[in-house]
């Protein structure tokens, strides 16, 4: 499967996924979420939590982020809890 963002053409696995992480951006997000017919538009904070998930897991040897790591990151970064 293929998804066309921007007039590139990026690959998906049979979930959806993107085949080349480095592909991702905003743009590829909203198209991924648009293509899920579960999911709605995607807000600033849905795009919040999405980079600081791949910025964690990037940076830190494909380690997630534990839950209460990320509440607590997400709320110095929205400037609430």
């Amino acid at each position: 499967m293929a998804l066309e963002v921007n007039g590139k053409t990026l690959e998906t696995d049979d979930n959806g996924n993107l085949v080349d992480p480095t592909a991702w951006d905003e743009d590829v997000a909203r198209a991924l979420a648009a293509a899920d017919d579960t999911m709605g538009e995607l807000t600033q904070e849905h795009l919040d939590v999405l980079k600081y998930l791949r910025e964690e897991y990037f940076d830190n040897n494909n380690n997630q982020p534990m839950e209460r790591q990320i509440n607590k990151d997400m709320g110095k970064i929205w400037g609430k809890k």
